[in-house]
């Protein structure tokens, strides 16, 4: 089964507000009980054990949706004696504006409107400590993903979070029965995002080729998503 990206209806910059928000509803749904969300607090867990508690730990979220996943790992942070301060970045205006809504007041997490391949455009090197990317790199071609992928690791200084969709027939029939029930955004989006995801051997290459080899696969316990994780070698020394 070759990867096969077919543009997403939630990233057309006309998608109607409503069915946009619909669709950003089933996605926090899915991070929250299908392990999105899990998946990058397993990885903070492990690494906040050499976090600074004089000051804040910053994390870019990388085409970050609504915020839901910012907003967990804040919450987990906080419950741990840190201070987690996220940028979350997507690209489209209306999908920054729900981000900014539901963010409210939290000063600790900054919205802002950006393309992801250019972001060290806008801020230097060595910005953030981490950078996270869920469910985000498979809108991208190839090419691409190798940009957004050379970009988190330029602009951070500890580690790099890739939590995305694993490519199979089964997982792609899986997500079409699944989504049945949901509007046509939804639909539509569910499968072509699993046809455009990655197999172990892709998202290692990927890692490989721009010299990343810190990082490390793992699937998930659903095992329709994996993440490809780590610190980088000297971080917190």
């Amino acid at each position: 089964m070759s990867r096969r990206l077919t543009p997403e209806l939630i990233d057309a910059p006309d998608a109607p507000a409503e069915e946009l928000r619909e669709a950003l509803g089933y996605l926090r749904f899915v991070n929250r009980r299908l392990g999105g969300t899990r998946a990058l607090l397993r990885c903070l867990e492990k690494w906040s054990r050499r976090w600074p508690r004089d000051r804040p730990v910053t994390l870019l979220d990388v085409g970050a949706g609504s915020g839901d996943v910012a907003q967990a790992a804040r919450a987990w942070a906080a419950g741990r004696g840190f201070d987690l301060r996220v940028t979350v970045v997507d690209r489209h205006e209306e999908t920054c504006r729900v981000a900014r809504e539901r963010v409210g007041g939290d000063e600790g997490i900054q919205v802002v409107q950006a393309d992801a391949l250019t972001l060290t455009e806008r801020f230097p090197v060595g910005s953030f400590d981490y950078a996270h990317a869920g469910l985000f790199l498979h809108h991208l071609h190839d090419v691409e993903v190798l940009t957004a992928l050379r970009v988190m690791d330029r602009l951070t200084r500890a580690g790099v979070v890739w939590c995305d969709l694993v490519r199979s027939p089964l997982w792609e029939g899986v997500v079409w029965l699944s989504s049945r029930g949901q509007g046509e955004m939804v639909r539509h989006d569910a499968v072509v995002s699993v046809q455009a995801g990655f197999t172990k051997a892709e998202a290692l290459d990927r890692a490989r080729r721009l010299d990343m080899t810190w990082l490390r696969w793992r699937r998930e316990p659903l095992l329709y998503r994996f993440t490809l994780a780590g610190e980088k070698p000297g971080a917190w020394a």
